[in-house]
């Protein structure tokens, strides 16, 4: 499990990397606090940060509850698949919000396969 809460940590990591590319982005398009819209660019950079938070939300239960309940190993393989496509998102979105599709869509697979592994693994283990 220690590969898990390394991955955990990292996405973690990753989550507050993106808050202050927000900061920087305030900064450097002169979006006042508290506001959170008022450049493009900005709005965009806050959007990535925002939408990260709402999977994580789901990511680091998943992982941990795969990790126990299905593979150590593979919660940790699919956590950096994860934060490897929390990376294609950002500059995807960053670049053009229409293209953030391929960068959702790595970032939602292996959050639904830890789900369904969770649902499987825990009811079999219910029945046996």
């Amino acid at each position: 499990m220690e590969l898990v809460a390394i991955i955990i940590a990292l996405a973690l990591l990753e989550y507050v990397a993106f808050g202050m590319l927000v900061g920087k982005a305030r900064v450097t398009y002169g979006v006042k606090a508290p506001a959170t819209s008022g450049h493009e660019i900005f709005d965009r950079y806050f959007r990535v940060h925002q939408n990260t938070l709402e999977m994580m939300v789901v990511f680091v239960p998943a992982t941990w509850l795969f990790g126990q309940y299905v593979s150590a190993n593979w919660a940790a393989a699919l956590g950096a698949v994860f934060i490897a496509a929390r990376i294609v998102y950002l500059r995807s979105y960053i670049a053009d919000p229409a293209k953030r599709g391929a960068g959702f869509g790595l970032s939602f697979l292996p959050i639904a396969v830890m789900l369904i592994g969770i649902l499987v693994a825990a009811g079999m283990k219910l029945l046996a």
